[in-house]
């Protein structure tokens, strides 16, 4: 085993999902960069895109399998009694964004490096958008969730295909669309979308199986510290205020959207 590639794949699983814990969002839009730039900066040979984005989504979908076992051991239903999870809602945008993101997970083994790159950049600027803007969903949660499940299915895929393409999960941007577009509650939002980023890493990982680029020992230390930084993150939020935190990542996110629109120009 080589120690010095053990350690650095494992500290940044470990600051990645961290702050997806901290500040409940997608711990991919974090780690595409860190795993892209942060190796080569250490003394190791730089990964491709193609093995970042492969790394990336198998991070996902240990760490939100993760968050779906601890979800199940907490109370399934709220103080009113109802429940959190929208099942109807989870069958329509998980199917979506389950065909979208194994779409999305084959044509990355596809595409250069320059083009993954680009679809991150982007990914990137709509992040800092969307986490400038404050969510509209109420706080209550309610039996029955009306909301238009063509928008749903829609976005959802084409969420799916994105985040496949780049290894993401898709929650920074499926929460988002759920609480201002879909309009619904926000802790059906929450647990709901939990699972549904779940289902999109299971179809982003078997595609990224299918386009091969899969660096084994890697995404091993990455997921070994992706599994503790998470739990440590969802522990810390519950202590401190993190809005300082979000802006301070908001710029950081901005910062390497800017080195790898620079390489892209």
């Amino acid at each position: 085993m080589d120690v010095l590639l053990f350690i650095i794949m494992f500290i940044l699983g470990l600051v990645g999902s961290f702050f997806s814990g901290l500040l409940g969002i997608g711990g991919a839009i974090i780690n595409y960069p860190l795993l892209l730039y942060v190796p080569s900066l250490m003394g190791i040979e730089p990964f491709t895109a193609h093995e970042v984005s492969s790394i990336s989504m198998f991070q996902v979908f240990f760490s939100s399998l993760a968050g779906v076992v601890a979800f199940q051991r907490k109370k399934r239903k709220v103080r009113d009694g109802h429940a959190l999870v929208n099942r109807t809602l989870v069958v329509y945008m998980g199917f979506s964004i389950l065909i979208g993101s194994l779409i999305g997970g084959i044509i990355s083994g596809h595409l250069n490096g320059e083009v993954i790159n680009l679809i991150y950049g982007i990914l990137a600027v709509i992040a800092i958008i969307l986490m400038l803007i404050p969510g509209r969903g109420t706080e209550d949660s309610a039996d029955v969730v009306e909301f238009n499940r063509w928008i749903a299915a829609g976005s959802a895929l084409a969420v799916g295909v994105v985040s496949g393409i780049v290894g993401a999960g898709g929650a920074f941007i499926l929460i988002p669309i759920m609480l201002t577009v879909l309009r619904i509650p926000t802790r059906t939002t929450i647990a709901s979308s939990l699972a549904i980023v779940f289902i999109s890493a299971i179809g982003g990982v078997i595609g990224k199986v299918s386009g091969g680029s899969i660096p084994i020992e890697p995404v091993i230390y990455t997921v070994i510290g992706s599994l503790i930084g998470a739990s440590l993150g969802s522990r810390v939020s519950s202590m401190i205020n993190v809005s300082v935190l979000r802006y301070g990542l908001i710029v950081l996110i901005a910062v390497t959207a800017v080195k790898v629109w620079a390489s892209i120009l």
